[in-house]
């Protein structure tokens, strides 16, 4: 009896262990495009990000391009640019200005942290859709 519960009691770890993050990921806004996109930054248009608190855009990537941002030299982060809290259209690319991702659509105003990805400003419930970006020697990995 004991063996059937532990089995039991494992399951149950097992499935909640498991359960994904849909819903910090369920934005009806902004589809999942797949990406995968080497930077190399011995390359001029990449070399900011072999300094801290630096960034790089990278256009015509994701929906509406994206953006790295070098915290140190183990850490990046890199956000989708179109703002996730209204559709993609005309005005939601998103502009940077030091650690603040702007949307110029004049109705919303929505303004977020690059480094956190969470809104600062504005009537948006999203915060800024997350990329994955991992440093392999002098190439910064983007993929989602």
């Amino acid at each position: 009896m004991k063996i059937h519960k532990a089995y039991l009691l494992s399951l149950l770890f097992v499935v909640f262990a498991c359960t994904g993050d849909e819903s910090r990921n369920n934005n009806p806004f902004l589809v999942d495009i797949a990406i995968q996109v080497d930077l190399n930054t011995n390359l001029p248009q990449f070399s900011n990000l072999n300094f801290d608190l630096n960034y790089v855009i990278v256009p015509n990537q994701g929906l509406r391009g994206f953006v790295v941002y070098r915290i140190s030299s183990s850490q990046y982060v890199a956000y989708e640019l179109s703002d996730p809290n209204h559709s993609p259209n005309d005005c939601s690319q998103m502009t940077i200005s030091g650690i603040e991702a702007t949307c110029p659509c004049p109705d919303d105003l929505n303004k977020y942290n690059v480094i956190t990805g969470q809104p600062i400003e504005g009537n948006g419930l999203y915060g800024l859709k997350a990329y994955r970006a991992i440093r392999n020697g002098a190439v910064v990995r983007v993929t989602n």
